[in-house]
């Protein structure tokens, strides 16, 4: 499968690339793991459920520079995801 285009990366934020077999896995329980195993930032990678949750309410979690829920499915492939104002 092709990687698709990147979309440009917002100012002061921290970008993560998720690549998934298959569609429909919530995007919160995919992210979370993801952040827990990256190396690139310390404070996402320590990040409490609390403050991960809050992330999403305050909208600093985006796909595609949309608005990002929770509850959202990752279809299968990459998907490129923002978590602004870091």
């Amino acid at each position: 499968m092709s990687e698709p285009m990147q979309p440009p990366i917002p100012p002061k934020s921290f970008r993560i690339t998720i690549e998934v077999n298959r569609s429909n896995e919530r995007l919160d329980a995919i992210l979370l793991a993801a952040l827990r195993s990256q190396k690139e930032n310390l404070n996402l990678q320590q990040l409490s459920r609390t403050k991960f949750k809050e992330l999403f309410n305050e909208g600093k979690i985006q796909i595609k520079g949309q608005r990002a829920r929770p509850s959202s499915s990752i279809n299968r492939g990459i998907t490129y995801i923002d978590i602004l104002s870091l």
